[in-house]
């Protein structure tokens, strides 16, 4: 019999095994100083393209004083316990009516967290006879909620209409046989492309298949739509989504998220989401502090008009220099460049030190070998002058990459180590 931490020691992991080189700088990074479009990283100010704070609240004066109020007010405890004993109060319900009033739903549920909520959302909704299809692309706690499905799940293509009937047809023959049903999930926002989710043509497949369609809308709620309802109303097919989720980690700039349908659903799920009857409610300073986010939200336009400036400035400037972008419809910008790992460390490397620039940046294995992905998230925070520093910046690191100066400058340790 082996030890069980006998794999551990042998092989740390796809990214795991990189710890040595990059954990500090390119993994686990520490930003420091009021969440803002400049803090410091190491030392030095930089330009912080890495913060989910869409709208700017997350140091904004009039949020700030609720949180402190709120904080003072009921400490960091109460209410002690989980909702369905002794941890339910009028204000976690009056923050569930404004959410499901907002996104045009009967109802809402908050979650204390949204990958825990997500992952027991999906648990919930389905049974060893149903059948679940979904996008090969969706985020982590969906792909995780899925994994524990008893039943049989299908992945399609990402974004492609033609994979998802082709899946839908599968579905339904096997809960034809199983006598269940199928539940579809998308997200709104997909995370690390910024496209949306083919919501619209989804929910022209009901007319041919009998389906339910879970949207995870994280990226989209606050930022997409008229009123930053999210993508279903971008859409125009927010009342045709049977379960909406999204998130106060990133618009709201907070902790916490929700889920939101018809009132038979909610009533339904408010008495099977295990991850929420037996885990301890969500502090009050959170509820209250998402109140307060959530009016920010409906009565302050100005912050998504904004965020949108900024993007359209951010992703107009890097088009007009001729870099990649994919494919975004959204305030999230990636920007493609080829090289190798090594090369991506350097670059990355360059632009903090010399540039005064921070962004994240994904390699392999996350995406195909050969290609170097730098995710940027403009914010209402951010300025004009930052977007014209950022461009700069760029168009000089990719001319090294392009001239090979990465690949001389990290050719001992390719040597050493071997190709990434």
């Amino acid at each position: 019999m082996k030890d069980l931490f006998e794999k551990i020691y042998a092989d740390k992991g796809p990214l795991g095994k990189w710890a040595d080189q990059a954990e500090g700088y390119f993994v686990f990074p520490k930003l420091e100083g009021p969440i803002s479009n400049r803090m410091k990283f190491q030392g030095k100010d930089v330009v912080t393209w890495s913060v989910n704070d869409y709208l700017g609240l997350a140091n904004h004066p009039e949020v700030r004083k609720v949180d402190a109020e709120a904080a003072a007010k009921y400490g960091s405890a109460y209410p002690m316990g989980a909702r369905m004993m002794s941890g339910h109060t009028d204000l976690h319900e009056q923050l569930e009516n404004e959410l499901a009033a907002f996104v045009s739903k009967e109802a809402a549920y908050l979650l204390n967290f949204g990958y825990q909520g997500m992952v027991s959302t999906i648990d919930a909704l389905v049974s060893k006879d149903d059948v679940i299809v979904y996008d090969v692309d969706t985020h982590a706690c969906i792909i995780d909620g899925v994994r524990l499905h008893a039943g049989k799940r299908f992945v399609y293509k990402h974004n492609d209409v033609e994979s998802i009937e082709k899946n839908l047809k599968r579905a339904t023959r096997l809960a034809e046989k199983t006598g269940g049903g199928i539940l579809l999930i998308s997200e709104g926002v997909f995370g690390m492309r910024g496209e949306q989710g083919k919501l619209k043509e989804i929910v022209a497949l009901k007319k041919e298949y009998n389906f339910r369609l879970f949207v995870d809308d994280a990226h989209g709620f606050g930022t997409l739509g008229t009123t930053g309802a999210g993508t279903g109303e971008e859409q125009g097919v927010q009342e045709d989504i049977d379960v909406y989720f999204a998130t106060f980690a990133k618009s709201m700039a907070s902790t916490g998220a929700f889920i939101a349908a018809d009132k038979q659903v909610m009533d339904y799920l408010k008495y099977n989401l295990r991850s929420q009857m037996f885990a301890k409610s969500l502090q009050m300073q959170l509820v209250e502090g998402a109140l307060k986010r959530l009016d920010m939200l409906r009565t302050m336009p100005e912050l998504k008009n904004k965020l949108w400036e900024n993007v359209n400035a951010l992703q107009g400037g890097l088009k007009d220099r001729g870099f990649d972008i994919g494919t975004t419809q959204t305030c999230v910008t990636p920007v493609y460049l080829k090289g190798s790992i090594p090369e991506a460390m350097a670059l990355v490397k360059d632009l903090r030190e010399n540039h005064g620039v921070f962004c994240s940046i994904v390699t392999y294995p996350v995406i195909p070998k050969g290609l170097i992905l730098l995710r940027l998230i403009p914010t209402a925070s951010h300025t004009l002058e930052d977007v014209a520093m950022t461009l700069d910046a760029f168009s000089a690191i990719r001319e090294k990459l392009e001239t090979g100066v990465y690949k001389r400058l990290t050719a001992a340790l390719v040597e050493e180590m071997g190709e990434f």
